[in-house]
């Protein structure tokens, strides 16, 4: 079931990516990434309000809530840096090189959650790093 959620998961960012291209036309990209954040924050407290879901917000611990927090900057400055990339480049060029996340999220799971890497997995994260590589090279 989990594929099924990481396939919607890659439908919804690459429609992220066209959507964000066309808004961000002839706008401060800063101010556009402001604006996709209004409305994400809407959007998901609208779903976990109307879902009952706030409840847990009182079983926080203090680790969930600084790793939350220091996610959520990454996240920041992820859609900064992707929102400029996409005012200046191509969107078949920036979205491929916004996926080598995959392949240091790999790297970095190995380092901090001590995740297991087998050979497919690095054969995968090899041929990420190499596509990368052919859209940044000329």
């Amino acid at each position: 079931m989990w594929w099924i959620y990481a396939i919607l998961s890659a439908l919804f960012a690459s429609l992220t990516a066209i959507f964000g291209k066309l808004g961000v036309a002839n706008i401060n990209s800063n101010l556009a990434t402001g604006i996709r954040t209004v409305v994400i924050l809407v959007m998901i407290w609208t779903i976990i309000l109307t879902r009952g879901e706030a409840k847990g917000i009182n079983t926080l611990s203090k680790q969930n809530i600084i790793f939350l927090v220091i996610s959520g900057i990454a996240t920041g400055l992820s859609w900064l840096f992707y929102f400029k990339a996409l005012q200046l480049g191509n969107v078949s060029q920036v979205a491929p090189i916004d996926k080598l996340s995959v392949a240091l999220t790999i790297i970095l799971a190995m380092i901090f959650l001590g995740e297991t890497l087998t050979l497919k997995t690095a054969i995968g994260a090899g041929l990420i790093i190499a596509g990368t590589l052919v859209m940044i090279v000329k």
